[in-house]
């Protein structure tokens, strides 16, 4: 086995019970080929006693780590890929439960993977982020990552929005509804596929909009290039009716006059898979396809 990957964080979903287990199996595994397990200080409260291994904040694991293992579901993955994208770590995701999108090792897998990816046998790929940010200029306001999407949505209210749409500093439309959808490749697969949009290759250097319940049936989802910039303008005035989603777990406020700036991020996120994975079997998987219909009487 190779000398890479010497030390080895270790992120684990919030309240499964299954998660402890996992990580237990982790650490002994980790133990027994000279690796260093550091536990994420969130996850390291799974624990009671708390185990005898070095805890870290989730930024803290990517200055220290050459590999970071998320076991948990998409939800988990996505939170430690926006804090660790910046500091270039791969992620190698276990997944709990149902089949993910992003974390696509089983747990009865895992010990024959973890030997694949220690000798240097696995598939690498680069996923891209949106960079966020809320202000009167794009360089200005509070800034966030997403690797999903960012929405911009109404809040606390049945009534739709009112906002208007530039992308290059080329206004493309003025529209009322209940918000829209940016997303990458990546979340072209969650939100966006609800709201009607496309499926993009995780390859593609591309980003997709997807309004949400449009006023005009005509409003239709948009595919543009990967490298432009996304300017919305709230017409509300109300900064209590509009919020803006980051992967759906942090939600920002908009007051009147300001604008949402959303571009890709300069950090791609760096993810690690077995040898052999298949995006298009993980789609006929969650999405049902090839299924044939059961004949009834």
């Amino acid at each position: 086995m190779s000398d890479r990957f010497k030390q080895v964080g270790l992120v684990g979903k919030m309240g499964d019970p299954q998660v402890r287990d996992t990580l237990l199996r982790l650490q002994t595994y980790l133990r027994q080929h000279q690796r260093e397990g550091l536990l994420e200080e969130n996850t390291a409260t799974l624990f009671d006693p708390p185990p005898d291994v070095p805890t870290l904040p989730l930024s803290g694991l990517g200055k220290r780590c050459d590999l970071v293992i998320v076991v948990g579901g998409d939800g988990t993955l996505l939170r430690a890929a926006r804090t660790l994208a910046a500091s270039d770590v791969p992620l190698l995701g276990i997944n709990l439960g149902r089949l993910g999108f992003l974390v696509d090792v089983s747990p009865d897998d895992m010990r024959e993977i973890l030997d694949q990816v220690f000798a240097g046998d696995y598939e690498e790929e680069q996923r891209c982020l949106l960079h966020t940010r809320i202000g009167e200029r794009p360089d200005q306001g509070p800034t966030t990552r997403a690797l999903n999407d960012v929405v911009v949505h109404k809040w606390n209210s049945v009534r739709m929005i009112e906002f208007e749409t530039y992308i290059d500093g080329l206004f493309v439309n003025a529209q009322r509804s209940d918000g829209l959808i940016v997303s990458s490749p990546t979340g072209s697969t969650a939100y966006a596929l609800s709201g009607g949009g496309p499926l993009l290759h995780p390859s593609l250097n591309a980003l997709v909009l997807v309004s949400i319940c449009p006023h005009t049936l005509s409003n239709r989802p948009l595919v543009i290039s990967g490298d432009s910039v996304i300017e919305i303008r709230v017409a509300d005035r109300d900064r209590e009716h509009v919020r803006v989603a980051c992967d759906g777990q942090s939600n920002l406020t908009l007051s009147a006059g300001e604008t949402v700036h959303i571009e890709k991020d300069c950090h791609p996120v760096r993810l690690l898979h077995p040898r052999g994975h298949d995006h298009y079997q993980i789609l006929r998987a969650k999405l049902g396809w090839g299924e044939h219909p059961t004949s009834g009487a």
